[in-house]
């Protein structure tokens, strides 16, 4: 369980630090783009296009915080097979906290009373969980529901792409919500997937499962890339959190057999509700700042939009 926890912290280190270096080369690339008067880096309905998005990844911010993102994808693994899901996703979405408080210094925003009382919330939330989780399920299932898994992410990585392109810049949530559900199902498809303990090759590269973590990671993380280019709102991080959260808890719960200790049920389903009501807060409660240099400049000319931090 220890082990499993400092895991599953580090591993929301890595992503909070990772998503505000995104954010850093997500905002570098758009100033680029605006002061070149760019109009290939939107489609018609607004939204990033695919060369203003592989732009914004080849900034050294953006690719070192890619790289924090893919040693957390792995830390966040090997959690999620050492602890019950509702435990694991609740402790990895609190990079929300971490993303909070690293853009003081990067980013230099402000943090609100409102937003340091919901951080202090979530830390609380996160022990009763940690007091009250009891060991995780088996996570054996039918081969068919691997099966099922894989349909469910190129479902949904597939047609978010779609409608993310044809909403444009009215997807900041949409694109949270589902970056979020990508990652969930990325959660329960580790804990699944064949062929790892013990180690059989043949197993793993042909359970479904892998290939729905591969559709869920890497579509989540170009979702997630566009909400961060389209300055999502608020609203778009609280839906990560509870995409990522509050799935895969209950079907941890109801299809892999995590369970809390003898006794203490409650106690984790109080730590669960207010750990993700404490995360959509500290994003709810995120006030979107200016970009830098626009200070004095008056308000945002027409289509400019501020832009936010979207944690991982």
């Amino acid at each position: 369980m220890i082990i499993g926890l400092l895991t599953a912290v580090a591993a929301s280190a890595c992503y909070g630090t990772g998503s505000v270096l995104q954010a850093v080369g997500s905002r570098k690339s758009a100033r680029r783009e605006a002061a070149e008067s760019s109009t290939t880096g939107v489609t018609q309905h607004g939204g990033p296009s695919l060369s203003s998005t592989a732009k914004a990844a080849v900034t050294w911010e953006f690719m070192v915080g890619t790289v924090l993102d893919f040693v957390g994808f792995g830390l966040g693994a090997l959690a999620a097979r050492l602890l019950p899901l509702f435990l694991s996703q609740t402790v990895i979405s609190a990079n929300l906290v971490i993303t909070a408080v690293l853009s003081i210094k990067l980013l230099g925003i402000r943090l609100s009373r409102a937003e340091w009382s919901s951080i202090a919330v979530v830390c609380a939330a996160l022990v009763l969980l940690a007091t009250a989780a009891g060991p995780e399920g088996s996570g054996h299932t039918p081969i068919a529901t691997h099966w099922w898994l894989l349909v469910a992410s190129v479902v949904l990585i597939g047609g978010g792409i779609l409608i993310v392109r044809l909403l444009g810049g009215r997807a900041a949530i949409l694109a949270g919500l589902l970056s979020g559900l990508g990652f969930g199902a990325l959660g329960v498809g580790v804990r699944v997937l064949n062929g790892v303990d013990p180690f059989h090759l043949p197993s793993l590269l042909g359970d479904p499962a892998l290939y729905a973590i591969l559709v869920a990671g890497i579509g989540g993380m170009y979702l997630h890339t566009v909400a961060l280019q389209i300055g999502s709102v608020n609203g778009a991080t609280a839906a990560l959190v509870v995409g990522e959260t509050v799935v895969p808890g209950i079907l941890g719960v109801l299809w892999l057999g995590d369970a809390s200790r003898p006794g203490f049920a409650w106690v984790a389903v109080l730590g669960f509700v207010v750990a993700v009501a404490g995360a959509v807060a500290v994003a709810w409660f995120g006030e979107p700042e200016a970009e830098p240099g626009a200070a004095g400049a008056g308000a945002p000319e027409a289509g400019e939009r501020p832009t936010e931090v979207v944690a991982r």
